[in-house]
This record gives C-alpha cells, structure tokens and sequence, in this order.
C-alpha cells in the first residue's frame, strides 16, 4: 500500500513536471513559428518606419533606459532597507509596518502603480510622458523583490561568521560590508538581475507613464515605447500578430541571457567565496 502511494505521488510529480515544461514549449513555439520570418539585422538595428513597419531599435534602446534607471533607482533603496530590517531593525511594529506595506507593493496589479505613476509623475509633478516617470514608476514595481530576495541572501549568512567577525574586533559595518554583503552577493545579484527581466516585460505601467512614441529618444524626457508596449500596440491597433511575435522572440531572448547570466554570475561568486 505504501509503494502505491509512493508510486501514485511520484506519478503526479512528473505529470506535473512535464506539463510544466510542454506548456512553457507550447509558448514559446507558439511565439517563434509565427515570428521567427520577421527576425534579421535589419529588423533588430533598423529604425521604426511611420507605416508600422521598420525596425524595433528605438523600442531596444526605450528599454535600455528604462532598465537603467529603474534598477539604478530601485536596487540602492531596495538593498539599504532590506539591510536595515534584517541587521539593524528590532522586532516591533516599525518593522512590521515596513514589511507589510513591501506585502502589499507586490501585490498590487500593475495597471494600479500605472495610474498611479500617470496621475503623480506625469501630471502633479509635470514630468509629461517620459521615459523618467516610466521609470520612477517600475522602480516601485520591482522595489519589494529587491527588498525580499536581499533580505532572504542576508538570511543565508551563517551566524557564526557575525560573531567571529565581531570577536575579532570588527565594527557591526565593517562586519555587514565586509563579511555579511560579499556571502550574500550572488544572492542580491540574482535578485537585481531577475528584476531587469519584470521592468523588461511590464507594459501597463510603462504605457500610462513613459507614452508610446516610436521614435528614437534623445533623453529620459522622451516620451517612448519599449518593446512589451510596442508588442502590445502591433496586436491592439494593426492586428499584427506576426509582427508581436518577432517583437516577443526579442524579449524571450533578452530575459533569457539575463537569467543565464544571473546563475554564472553567482555561481561564480559563490565559488570565490569558498
């Protein structure tokens, strides 16, 4: 009876497992079979044409600035304070404040933080649609996975290694920045880089504040389009499904080097911390 239990539980893991793994196939194949015949040099480094058709390289360089500036915002705060709650903090109700109110930033919609960016940013403080306000407001998004994933890498420092830092003499700072934060590195590092794959496939909150301007951006004043939003119009307004396909082969490849890169690259720091 308790290998037919054992056997019945391993069954549903793998049927689980597979069916995992086939819808992600699913998706995937879906997107390259109707998109890969618009991916070339020129589509990819061409600039956007007035007909709707051209080259996505305006959207390309939108997105990049959007990412730099929301992880630049983000990641200092994101880190400070998750420092604070985990090193600094005692237990009580300025603490539980701050966590719940990091609950609730990341369970809140997006189209919210868009309204919400759209009547601050935009409007009140008369940013207009730019790639600034675009990126204040996903900064707020991605603020509280930065937060829970630094805060869970300082959980993973052994407390022995406090303590020995201590008894040697060593400042609480000189412990956290000497100690503390290189064990916790590839850890925080992984957390950054998994945000810059949500700022990459936002698109509500990028479109109610940053605009949907196509053409190249002379600075973060620009009003612009990153490549979600640019996806999302090609299907809304042109019905181009091929088109939101070739854009979306873009991004699957974009969030794809930056997970490979995020494993590397802790690997690698966890290697030299040893």
């Amino acid at each position: 009876m308790r290998k037919l239990k054992d056997n019945i539980l391993n069954f549903l893991l793998y049927l689980s497992s597979f069916g995992t793994v086939g819808l992600l196939v699913l998706i995937v194949g879906f997107i390259f079979v109707n998109g890969i015949k618009g991916i070339s040099l020129n589509y990819i480094f061409g600039d956007y044409l007035a007909s709707g058709h051209g080259g996505i390289l305006p959207m390309i360089v939108s997105t990049v600035y959007m990412v730099l500036i929301a992880i630049g915002i983000a990641t200092p705060i994101g880190i400070l304070a998750a420092i604070y709650l985990h090193e600094y903090a005692k237990k009580g109700k300025i603490v539980k404040i701050i966590r719940f109110a990091t609950e609730c930033l990341a369970g809140i919609p997006s189209i919210i933080y868009g309204l919400f960016g759209g009547i601050f940013f935009v409007v009140t403080l008369k940013m207009q649609y730019s790639i600034l306000a675009g990126a204040l407001t996903t900064s707020i998004i991605i603020l509280p996975v930065i937060i829970r994933t630094t805060e869970e890498s300082l959980k993973t420092v052994p407390s022995e290694f406090r303590e020995g830092s201590l008894a040697l003499g060593a400042t609480k700072f000189q412990t956290l920045y000497k100690v503390i934060l290189p064990f916790a590195l590839p850890g925080i590092l992984s957390g950054v880089i998994l945000s810059i794959g949500r700022i990459i496939g936002e698109s509500a909150a990028i479109l109610l504040t940053a605009g949907t301007v196509a053409g190249m951006p002379s600075s973060i004043f620009d009003s612009s389009r990153t490549l979600t939003v640019h996806s999302y119009l090609l299907t809304k307004e042109m019905g181009d499904i091929s088109g939101a396909a070739s854009v979306g082969i873009v991004l699957i490849v974009i969030v794809l080097i930056l997970n490979t890169s995020a494993k590397l690259i802790a690997r690698k720091l966890s290697k030299e911390d040893i």
